[in-house]
């Protein structure tokens, strides 16, 4: 594999439910992402532009409330 991912969270990830995120790894092609706390149980990588269209569906919900309900 190349070089190591270098993994952020959202910059409204903050004390207390800081450790309860996920974090991204951006490519040119992919984008991968890990659950914060437990990073080494695996990673979920998709072609940018699907992980572009879900991200374009989700922000139609606004809070995590709308979102539970849409996940059913």
């Amino acid at each position: 594999m190349g070089t190591p991912d270098t993994w952020r969270k959202s910059s409204y990830s903050g004390p207390g439910d800081g450790d309860s995120c996920i974090e991204l790894a951006t490519h040119p092609t992919h984008i991968s992402i890990r659950d914060s706390k437990t990073p080494a149980q695996g990673t979920l990588t998709f072609p940018a532009g699907v992980f572009t269209a879900f991200l374009d569906d989700v922000k139609a919900y606004s809070t995590v409330t709308d979102f539970a309900r849409f996940r059913g």
